[in-house]
Order: C-alpha cells, then structure tokens, then sequence
C-alpha cells in the first residue's frame, strides 16, 4: 500500500482503534496511546497490508493484543509497588512469609512439568486459557482441566501443612 492510500484510511483506522479499546474498557486517554501504538505499527507493515482481506480486522487485533499487554505491564508494576509496601512487616512476619515462600516454590517445583508450565502461564504472564491451548497446541478444554488439577494438588497440600 503506498503512502497516499494508507493516508486515505488512516483516520478511519484510528477512530477503529479507539473504538475497540473504549469497548474492552480503556480511558479515552489510555485508548489514545494504543490507537497511536496500532497506527504505527499498521505503517511498519503498511506494504504488506494490501494481503489482508480486512485492515479493520488487523487493526481489531491489534488494538485488543496491545490493551491486554498494557494491562499486563500495569499489573506488573502494581504488584512491583506492593512487595515495597510490605517491607513494613515485623521480622517474626517476614520470616514466616519467606518460609510459606520457600514452600510454596518446593510444592510448585514438585508439580508436574506440564502442570507447572500452565499455571506459569496462566498466573503470571495472565494467558488466556485460548492463548495456552494455541501455544502449547491442546484443546481449552484440556488446559482448563490440567490447571484445576494443578490448583487441586496445591490446595491439597495447603491444607495438610496448615493441619500441622
């Protein structure tokens, strides 16, 4: 696509951008920023997109893959903001939270390595049970049940330590 073209649509993608953030829950603002984020990256790609049968659904995707990741990124920095605050605890706390910690790391490690990688994935980075299943190439289903199996050895073991 040459530059005149692209130019021609580039106000309607834009104002696509910003509707599909607006409808998954973005602030104006923060809908903005992610509609510029597309823009540019639609330019990046802007001689391959004559492939595509709809750039609207390119710039759809688009939109939706950067808002997540920014919520994934804003959660991060949440989380990074709330282990500072706990410093504040009293040593006996401390240690019983570095304990649980140690345990908690050991009870994981013991998981299954298929177990694990999932909880991994769906925990942490905050994947979708769609992305795990594409990713690891399974069925949803089977990511859903692998995970509460997971959740189930875990919370099993939870409750024979806290019994002690």
């Amino acid at each position: 696509m040459n530059k005149s073209a692209f130019e021609h649509h580039v106000s309607s993608w834009r104002m696509k951008a910003v509707e599909v953030c607006r409808s998954c829950g973005a602030d104006s603002e923060e809908a903005e920023d992610i509609a510029q984020e597309v823009m540019l990256r639609l330019w990046q790609m802007h001689d391959d997109l004559e492939k595509y049968q709809s750039v609207d659904a390119v710039v759809t995707i688009a939109a939706r893959h950067l808002l997540r990741d920014h919520h994934r990124r804003r959660t991060t920095e949440t989380l990074n903001e709330a282990s500072v605050i706990s410093v504040s605890n009293s040593p006996q706390e401390t240690l019983e939270m570095k304990e649980n910690e140690q345990w908690l790391t050991e009870m994981l490690r013991q998981l299954p390595t298929t177990q694990r990688a999932l909880l991994y994935m769906r925990q942490v980075e905050r994947r979708s049970h769609e992305e795990i299943a594409q990713l690891l190439g399974i069925e949803k289903t089977s990511v859903s049940t692998l995970l509460a199996r997971a959740r189930r050895t875990l919370l099993k073991e939870i409750k024979q330590r806290n019994k002690q």
